[in-house]
């Protein structure tokens, strides 16, 4: 995995994980916080609604207690009783229901027989024992009723009483209807939901995840054969579909920041990543340029954070080691000079052998017969003349390696015109010079440079002399370290291989040279505190470039 891609992920998990968990807190939160407050809204509801069922049990208990009272002082209900007027007593307890403002009323002798009905007036003369008796063991004496109605069974809340009559003992059951007007006098918030639970379905029958759900326990008296009171429920429940809705408008604006953080995390981490990893890519294609053969790359950088300490301190590694490199090949070409000194040593005595091997010859002619000497020596001339032109030769040869340098001010313009003006053949080759007016002096040996240009030159015009071409020759100042000198010229070129190799001792690539002059430039030049470069390419020419230090006027 790239360092930019590590970045990209590391930026995105920093700036996207808490945010996740930021906003899942909030959303539990505010989830939990909701919740809480619609459980209480129920609770309070259901605190509510109790009140309000002890208040309608009491109000009802009013009702029956007032009715109690005013039967026994209602002849015409005594006398029917006695077998009078039937149709008054059928419809007393109707008459008496809508005065109380009741929605039951059943008016029941000792034995549980209905005399008078007001909610049902058919059931005159039924029998329904039960239900007075369950009334009266419900708790608070108050319960739920199923009663039959002239269209349709309806659900009361039902209280009873009693009263004496002429020795008999009669029982009123009174109540109030609770029906759909009866439960959203209960509710008056929209969210909020009152529904009755009758057995033997009693459960809540609401799902937690979409309400919050609390009941009132109300007894209530089961109908028929086997009436018996069982526990019946006044559920309430919290609609959460606000919280719903809110839950989704949250996950719709934390997706949308998500979205909008990781695509604005992206972006800077992409930027970031290229600020860092662009001038690090750049620094390791120069840093791969480096090697042994190739101290020359340039570490410059104005950075002033991390990059910019590392290039600078490359920068510092790459000018040890040229030093260094410098040094160690000053140290293999003393050594070749070693070895050279040795193969000098052995070229002379090669030379020298025939020589002594001919006055050993004219000493033995001497001494026997001193008339032979002079034939001796025609016949042993060629032979001394030919080993001397051979010790001439090579005296020739090795005067040209290594001149002892002087260090002195020289005008280098006043050198370069010296040089050219020796050279006596440039071949099809043209010979410019392009020189600097007011050059400052360089602090080297006028012979010095003058052997450094005798080699360049005469590399640069062999370079083209199979065909036309320019060579020129330039000097320029260096800023405010030195001069340089430029050797360019428009032959073949080298190749990597060939210029890797250019500056070894005894390498040439031309017929009958000795491969040291460019060895030689060198070493003058590092001896001159001086710094050589190359610049070449196959088939355009090379371009030698020497740059001495300022000499003291």
């Amino acid at each position: 995995m790239t360092f930019r891609a590590r970045l990209l992920l590391g930026f995105g998990a920093v700036v996207l994980v808490p945010l996740t968990v930021f906003g899942l807190r909030i959303r539990v939160v505010m989830a939990n916080r909701l919740t809480g407050e619609y459980q209480q809204r129920v609770t309070a509801l259901v605190s509510v609604i109790r009140a309000d069922l002890d208040q309608r049990s009491a109000g009802i208990a009013l009702r029956l207690a007032a009715l109690r009272d005013a039967i026994p002082r209602d002849n015409r209900f005594r006398a029917a009783l006695q077998g009078g007027e039937r149709t008054y007593l059928l419809d007393y307890a109707g008459d008496a229901m809508q005065l109380a403002g009741l929605s039951l009323l059943q008016i029941q002798d000792e034995t549980g027989r209905i005399v008078s009905s007001g909610h049902f007036r058919n059931e005159y003369d039924q029998s329904d024992p039960a239900l007075p008796r369950l009334l009266a063991a419900a708790p608070a004496g108050t319960a739920l009723v199923e009663a039959r109605g002239a269209e349709a069974p309806f659900l009361a809340l039902a209280r009873v009483d009693s009263l004496r009559l002429g020795g008999r003992r009669f029982t009123l059951v009174g109540g109030v209807a609770v029906d759909s007007s009866f439960l959203a006098r209960l509710t008056p918030d929209s969210e909020l939901t009152v529904a009755i639970a009758l057995p033997p379905d009693t459960a809540f029958g609401a799902d937690p995840a979409t309400q919050v759900v609390s009941a009132v326990a109300v007894p209530f008296v089961t109908s028929g054969d086997s009436a018996r009171l069982v526990p019946a429920r006044i559920v309430v429940s919290h609609s959460l579909s606000s919280l719903v809705a809110l839950r989704r408008g949250v996950a719709l604006s934390f997706l949308v920041a998500v979205l909008v953080t990781g695509l604005i995390a992206l972006l800077l981490a992409s930027w970031l990543s290229t600020r860092i990893s662009r001038p690090l890519t750049a620094l390791a294609a120069k840093t791969a340029d480096v090697d042994m053969d190739r101290l020359d790359v340039a570490f410059d950088s104005d950075r002033s954070d991390e990059i910019g300490a590392l290039t600078r301190l490359l920068g510092a590694m790459t000018e040890r080691l040229r030093a260094g490199a410098a040094r160690l090949r000053e140290a293999e070409r003393r050594l070749a000079m070693g070895d050279l000194a040795r193969q000098v040593n052995h070229d002379i005595k090669n030379g020298l052998i025939p020589i002594r091997n001919v006055f050993r010859h004219f000493g033995q002619a001497a001494g026997e017969s001193p008339d032979r000497l002079a034939a001796a020596f025609r016949d042993r001339q060629a032979t001394v003349e030919s080993s001397i032109s051979y010790l001439e030769t090579l005296a020739s040869n090795y005067a040209r390696l290594y001149p002892q340098p002087v260090r002195e001010s020289c005008d280098v313009n006043a050198v370069v015109r010296d040089t050219i003006s020796r050279v006596s053949d440039t071949g099809q080759a043209e010979l410019r010079l392009e020189l600097a007016d007011g050059l400052a002096p360089a602090r080297t040996d006028a012979l010095v440079l003058r052997r450094i240009l005798d080699n360049l030159i005469g590399n640069a015009l062999d370079s083209l002399a199979a065909r036309a071409g320019r060579v020129t020759v330039t000097t320029e100042a260096n800023g405010q370290a030195g001069v340089r000198v430029t050797v360019a010229d428009t032959g073949n070129g080298m190749t990597k291989d060939e210029l890797n190799r250019a500056f070894d001792d005894f390498y040439t690539t031309k017929p009958g040279g000795t491969g040291l002059g460019l060895s030689i430039v060198r070493r003058l030049v590092l001896d001159a505190n001086g710094a050589l470069r190359v610049e070449t390419r196959p088939g355009a020419g090379s371009t030698f470039i020497v740059e001495l230090p300022v000499g003291r006027t």
